[in-house]
């Protein structure tokens, strides 16, 4: 091709590109090859934009016009031509397993990629802690405290506040992981390996481990340090809301 993507030669090479020679060397003007010379080389001499403009020909037009280009334009038409009782290519689905093969495959990646992030995982618990320590430290013994209507308030904004805020860390430290990952996600999905529903599932699904222990560490720094009742009910309740509000962020990131 010449600069612009106009052909001026498609055909075979043969041994030592003598098929490639011989066509150019009969176009008038074109100088001949030198005895072991570069087939390369000369013919990006011989085919410049330079050359051209000396010769006064353009070698794109000259292949339009050859036997050559009339050749290979056949061979098209031939081989476009469906030869009798053949069909079409089809496939019955659009990619070659099922929806749950795509989920299993795409939840292991996930999880192998997590797995193989330590500094990710780490840096999420560790940070979960300090968010702990310092909302416990915020509403120290606010639960403890409730002798009129405000100080429920208070304290029902202080666990409101404190379960929204692990959610909203989550969803911000995931951001970086899902940037990495959806430059694969594009190239895999574009070869047809999967769709985008089962790899939304395995995004979704490796976190709940990790953020369950999440939930559970900041739950119970948080709940002691405000002070409020050590019953199952209660308690289980305020770990529900760390738990949800930490899956879901990160998902709908």
């Amino acid at each position: 091709m010449k600069r612009g993507g106009q052909e001026i030669y498609v055909g075979p090479l043969g041994r030592s590109s003598c098929h490639l020679i011989k066509y150019f060397e009969s176009l008038p003007g074109v100088s001949k090859i030198k005895e072991a010379y570069n087939p390369a080389t000369w013919m990006l001499e011989v085919t410049a934009a330079s050359q051209e403009m000396m010769l006064g020909v353009d070698f794109a037009d000259l292949y339009k016009k050859s036997d050559l280009y009339k050749r290979n334009k056949a061979l098209i038409a031939e081989l476009s031509t469906p030869r009798p009782g053949t069909k079409d290519l089809h496939f019955e689905t659009q990619f070659s397993q099922s929806f749950w093969t795509q989920c299993m495959a795409c939840l292991w990646k996930q999880h192998l990629s997590y797995w193989r992030n330590p500094s990710y995982t780490a840096v999420r618990f560790i940070f979960t802690v300090i968010l702990a320590l310092v909302f416990g430290t915020l509403f120290w013994d606010l639960g403890r405290r409730v002798s009129q209507s405000q100080d429920l308030f208070n304290a029902m904004g202080s666990m409101y506040a404190a379960t929204l805020f692990l959610g909203v860390q989550n969803s911000s430290s995931v951001q970086p992981v899902v940037a990495v990952e959806r430059t694969v996600f594009y190239r895999e999905r574009a070869a047809g390996m999967y769709s985008a529903l089962p790899y939304a599932f395995g995004q979704v699904i490796v976190e709940i481990p990790y953020v369950f222990v999440q939930a559970a560490f900041y739950g119970i720094i948080v709940y002691a340090m405000i002070g409020f009742e050590w019953t199952v009910a209660k308690s289980f309740g305020t770990s529900s809301s760390c738990t949800s509000l930490s899956c879901t962020s990160p998902s709908m990131a």
